[in-house]
């Protein structure tokens, strides 16, 4: 009887002692889970999402910016846009980086060369157009359609320089210096008596119709250009070059 008494104190005390050993192991648990020590660990990490979220959004920054024209600018249009017989100096040129809105309604980073007298107009004038969410389908060189104004104008490129000779004359045309620049040609394009272009263009030649990206006075970027001192090619009386801006130098 006396053995069975001294176990179960025995057992009795382990149990105790078990219970001791319990509870000053699950107090820090407790802490970690109430305390301020998590609570440090997820506001770090939003810290760190948000601060991942603001570099991308740096990342992505609005660009509007002019350049002379770089080595690596020049390799790409030697001998396309920039032709062997070309009697522009290449320091009159400039390298022009813009951000624009995309029929996707999404921003994104064109490129554009013109002549150095128009390179901060043409910034003032894209960069308000992209403040109006102004949609233009696409601004690449000319020399990713190897040079072909034809080409450019049916996948509705928006650009700027091309050198070449007014046909027939010895005369550089405005393109050709650098001086005129064609928005959404597709959409606006030029027509004579004896036709159009570009080809794919028809549905937009009857300038009576209401459609969307069509060019007249009323719109943004006419007012635009023309705040800034260009000429509209949508006001010649001969022909109509509705995509066109020019500028004398």
């Amino acid at each position: 009887m006396e053995k069975k008494i001294r176990l179960l104190a025995l057992c009795i005390s382990l149990l105790c002692f078990g219970v001791l050993i319990y509870s000053f192991y699950k107090e820090p648990a407790q802490t970690k889970e109430d305390g301020k020590e998590d609570t440090t660990e997820v506001v770090s990490e939003e810290s760190v999402s948000e601060d991942k979220e603001t570099t991308l959004r740096e990342d992505e920054e609005v660009i509007f910016s002019s350049e002379e024209i770089s080595d690596e600018v020049f390799e790409r249009i030697y001998g396309i846009s920039y032709g062997k017989d070309c009697t522009i100096p290449r320091e009159d040129l400039r390298y022009l980086q813009i951000t624009y809105v995309g029929f996707d309604e999404k921003d994104h980073v064109g490129e554009m060369i013109c002549n150095k007298v128009i390179a901060e107009d043409l910034l003032d004038i894209f960069e308000k157009l992209y403040e109006a969410r102004y949609e233009i389908e696409g601004m690449e060189l000319v020399d990713n359609y190897n040079g072909d104004d034809e080409a450019s104008m049916e996948a509705n490129n928006s650009s700027c320089f091309n050198f070449r000779f007014i046909a027939g004359t010895t005369k550089i045309s405005n393109h050709g210096k650098g001086m005129a620049v064609d928005i959404n040609p597709l959409y606006n394009p030029y027509i004579t008596s004896s036709g159009y272009t570009p080809v794919n263009a028809g549905e937009y030649v009857d300038r009576s119709r209401d459609f969307e990206h069509k060019i007249d006075e009323n719109d943004l970027c006419y007012q635009l250009f023309i705040e800034h001192g260009f000429t509209w090619g949508g006001s010649w009386n001969s022909s109509k070059d509705y995509q066109h801006f020019e500028k004398e130098a």
